[in-house]
């Protein structure tokens, strides 16, 4: 077969990530995180942490992208290395003739697509998906309490914590409540979209929230 595309095509992506590589400078990362030169700080020492986080990201970003680029860059310099052999488009595993098609989409494809390193698909999954399942089942499921509940979800990311993160007189997000606002009337006082412009401009529901605020102001009255 006629590989003159292929090389084409592998020295012109050479040139590129060469090109890309010299531009940004390797991505910074021949400088030290701390430097003045990589974060702009004098000292990393009075920065807040979730600053310092931030740039830990962005480092880290910068690692995986140079990674990708020098991994794919080894895999072009490998395949020209193996035309000048006359070895490419051949399997490494099997010796049969790599098919063209793959080579248009995979030109650094050293064995066919069944020999391939790359057949098994993890089944690790992010812990955090079992708990997203657990929620999607809970919520929007239950014919006796459709609607999605702002005290519920409290709870549920509250239940993952060891500590208690409320105090007393914090909120009124108890068991009691059943929405988890901050103010007993919120749940049944509101504005129009400009907010606030006075007495005038507040409209009451008449609700269940309305009837226990009410209810509890009378108890309140008769205990006097």
């Amino acid at each position: 077969m006629d590989y003159t595309h292929y090389k084409k095509q592998l020295e012109e992506r050479k040139r590129e990530i060469e090109q890309r590589l010299m531009d940004h400078d390797h991505f910074g990362l021949e400088r030290g995180f701390a430097s003045d030169m990589a974060s702009g700080e004098l000292s990393q020492y009075d920065n807040h942490p979730a600053d310092s986080g931030t740039e830990l990201y962005e480092r880290e970003k910068d690692i995986a992208l140079l990674g990708h680029l020098k991994e794919e860059l080894s895999d072009i310099q490998y395949s020209l290395i193996q035309m000048a052999k006359g070895t490419y488009g051949i399997c490494e595993e099997t010796g049969e003739q790599i098919p063209k098609e793959r080579l248009e989409a995979i030109p650094t494809a050293r064995t066919i697509a069944s020999a391939s390193s790359n057949q098994d698909v993890s089944m690790d999954r992010p812990v955090e998906e079992d708990v997203l399942s657990e929620l999607e089942a809970n919520y929007g499921r239950n014919h006796d309490d459709p609607e999605y509940n702002e005290q519920n979800a409290y709870e549920q990311v509250a239940s993952f914590n060891q500590s208690s993160m409320t105090y007393d007189d914090s909120s009124l997000m108890d068991n009691q409540d059943g929405v988890g606002y901050v103010e007993e009337f919120e749940p049944f006082v509101s504005t129009d979209m400009n907010g606030y412009t006075g007495p005038d401009g507040v409209s009451f529901q008449r609700n269940e929230h309305y009837d226990k605020y009410m209810d509890s102001q009378d108890e309140a009255e008769d205990s006097y």
